[in-house]
């Protein structure tokens, strides 16, 4: 579709920032709202419901409703499956205009949004879907006179808060496993990206999901979030975002009634590429294509790239050669491969960051400005940084920008160390033609995800997630419904 077609699309996009509760979509208790403006041109998309305590109690009261009377938990796996696989279909269906509301509410390129965040999305809830009859109980290794089964069950009311960046697909790894696994759902999506949520939610009642199974509450993180932490009658929590806020997820647990808490947070990553790498090219357009996709507001972005001091020079040649092509663009345009940072606070926050490289006297080899500034957006130029020394903060903190820190190396042990030496521990990357300095490498690299000789190579039916301050929880894979499921124990005795 052409540029002029998709924003004549967009223009005639009708967009609701009601609330979904019980089945209907409703204003705030309160009647409270807040504007929902787009980064790619600064104009008000809608208005969106600011629920706070009152509508999180009516969410979290609908959900325990639909358990306990098990309309949806009752459902044999098979019919929650076909149930499941409609709701995909209908995201397909809808593909277009859930991609214009991913674009025009966060920023991201359309090609991204249509081409990887739908399919992406409707590929988790399908999964899932169709995993959940194929799911076996066990029998224990009891003596004769006993039987011991262990069974798994829904954990019951789920509470999921998620981020910003991929507002669709992060929503998607906790709806898919925990609506498959037969829980209550109550979502609170970032105020910052609501409406792809928001839309989801009817089409799970569209292609059958009970009402009350699936309430979303747009809100604020202080409000509506916090509700959510605190709720008395929340089974389990499963939150997306910034390790600050893991922090506070956590301690709301437990002041509360020890719901179960999982935490997805954020990362720091390291990307090593040794001299022995065995494609250079593909190293670097690797390096670089995933420190700029999604304009780096990714929690997993290889933002170090420590590279074997014999070949930083000619790393850093091709790198500066490709960056051009990474300049921000219309991300109503299918050639832009870089959008919108999503609000003034992120583009405030990733300058400053900037500003903080020059100043600790890091070597600034390319961007580090405002972009695109006519378009009334917020655009930054894809930002290269030499010369860092680990101390420095732009090696140290989480920008969630496109900002890539370089620093060089000797030995790779050192390279391992630097790498580890950070309060997170998200993904990694390494890149090397010895398959024995891989292995050895990747077992002590201290993160969920290590990718060798790639960056960013994805599958639903692999785990993600952190070690450390990068979280406690893994989203995707059958690991995903340990969280959302109690294991029970049903002792028999038989003589």
């Amino acid at each position: 579709m052409s540029t002029t077609q998709w924003h004549a699309r967009a223009a005639e996009l009708a967009f609701d920032g009601r609330a979904l509760i019980d089945g209907e979509r409703v204003a705030a208790r309160s009647q409270a709202v807040f504007d929902c403006l787009s980064p790619v041109d600064g104009r008000k998309l809608t208005a969106v419901a600011r629920c706070d305590t009152l509508d999180v109690d009516a969410a979290v009261a609908s959900a325990r409703a639909a358990f306990e009377d098990r309309r949806w938990a009752g459902k044999a796996p098979g019919e929650r499956k076909k149930i499941l696989v409609r709701f995909a279909d209908l995201i397909l269906a809808n593909r277009d205009q859930l991609a214009l509301l991913e674009t025009l509410d966060m920023g991201k390129p359309i090609r991204y949004s249509r081409g990887v965040d739908v399919p992406a999305a409707q590929n988790c809830i399908r999964w899932y879907g169709e995993a959940i009859d194929k799911v076996y109980d066990q029998v224990a290794p009891t003596a004769q006179s006993s039987l011991a089964l262990i069974t798994r069950e829904p954990v019951g009311v789920v509470a999921a808060i998620v981020p910003w960046n991929y507002p669709m697909l992060m929503a998607s790894w906790k709806i898919g496993p925990a609506l498959a696994a037969g829980n209550s759902l109550v979502l609170k999506p970032s105020e910052k990206s609501p409406l792809s949520a928001l839309r989801l939610a009817e089409l799970a009642l569209e292609a059958g999901v009970p009402p009350g199974v699936f309430n979303v509450v747009p809100g604020f993180g202080d409000e509506a979030g916090r509700a959510l932490g605190l709720h008395m009658d929340v089974d389990c929590i499963a939150f997306t975002g910034s390790t600050r806020t893991g922090r506070q997820i956590l301690q709301m647990a437990g002041q509360s009634n020890l719901k179960r808490a999982w935490t997805e947070l954020g990362g720091k990553s390291a990307n090593i590429v040794c001299a022995d790498c065995p494609d250079l090219d593909a190293a670097v357009a690797s390096a670089i294509g995933s420190i700029y996709f999604n304009q780096g507001e990714s929690c997993n972005a290889p933002s170090r790239l420590f590279v074997e001091s014999t070949i930083k020079d000619a790393f850093l040649d091709k790198a500066l050669s490709m960056i051009p092509d990474f300049a921000p663009g219309d991300p109503l345009d299918e050639a832009s491969v870089m959008g919108a940072i999503v609000d003034p606070v992120q583009m405030k926050t990733v300058l400053g960051y900037i500003q903080a490289g020059k100043d600790d006297g890091a070597r600034l080899l390319a961007g580090g400005n405002a972009a695109r500034v006519d378009s009334g957006g917020l655009y930054i130029e894809p930002t290269l940084f030499d010369g860092v020394d680990a101390s420095m903060r732009i090696a140290r903190e989480e920008i969630f920008g496109p900002v890539l820190s370089v620093l060089s190396f000797t030995d790779l042990d050192e390279a391992v160390r630097q790498a580890n030496a950070t309060p997170y521990g998200l993904a990694a990357g390494l890149w090397t033609a010895d398959l024995g300095k891989a292995i050895r490498t990747a077992r002590a690299l201290r993160a969920g995800t290590v990718h060798v000789n790639q960056y960013d190579n994805d599958d639903i039916t692999v785990p993600f997630g952190g070690y450390k301050q990068s979280g406690n929880g893994r989203d995707k894979s059958l690991h995903a419904f340990d969280k959302y499921t109690e294991l029970k124990t049903t002792w028999i005795q038989v003589s």
